[in-house]
């Protein structure tokens, strides 16, 4: 199944018509597009019902700098153990409750860091989308987060497109073209065929 944007909006209108707080992951390798989708997606479903839908960005919940460096993981960072993901967890629970706003962080890419409290989620976001690459990693701790989405999405992307696209996003953030290459070829894709390899098998692969 391969829906454009605005059937997966309806679509998932009707999934959530009875649901006080539908959960949707949308997983995928690193620059599949899941940003830009996920936001693109959230526009249109609260086109139709305004104010319905929001996005939780799972790189918000990447570990600081400063804690990578005492563990020595600032060369593998974007790696699953690079996140916070018991943070994660705890407040996709809270979202689930639905009984109160729930402020969640939000990745910064040109300054590499997360901003506490960047977004909030209100209770009449009943539709979360939530978007990374390891939701539906099939190991823990990534695991346990499973139960917790309503639908699941996986985002179908050829190796060499997201080799190019992300050489291109290194390049764009001012690293010259063999040092785009090599964190492209060396460590983001390494990352990609990990996600690929070990997700677990999701509602809906999209491409």
């Amino acid at each position: 199944m391969n829906p454009n944007i605005q059937d997966m909006a309806a679509h998932l209108l009707d999934m959530a018509a009875d649901s006080e707080r539908f959960i949707v992951a949308m997983a995928g390798p690193p620059a599949a597009g899941k940003s830009l989708l996920s936001e693109w997606l959230c526009r249109e479903i609260n086109e139709r019902r305004p104010g319905i839908a929001a996005v939780v960005p799972m790189d918000g919940y990447h570990f600081d700098n400063a804690v990578l460096e005492r563990q020595e993981m600032v060369p593998i960072k974007g790696a699953p153990e690079t996140f916070d993901v018991d943070g994660l967890h705890q407040d996709l629970m809270r979202i689930r409750r639905a009984d109160k706003s729930v402020a969640v962080p939000v990745f910064d890419r040109p300054l590499d860091l997360a901003r506490a409290g960047g977004r909030l989620i209100t209770l009449e976001h009943r539709i979360v989308i939530v978007e990374g690459n390891y939701l539906l990693l099939e190991r823990d701790p990534w695991r346990e987060l499973h139960p917790l989405f309503d639908m699941t999405l996986f985002l179908e992307v050829a190796d060499e497109v997201l080799e190019a696209r992300l050489i291109q996003r290194w390049l764009d953030m001012g690293q010259d073209r063999q040092a785009a290459f090599a964190k492209a070829c060396q460590k983001d894709m390494l990352n990609a065929r990990l996600i690929k390899a070990e997700s677990i098998q999701p509602d809906l692969r999209w491409s």
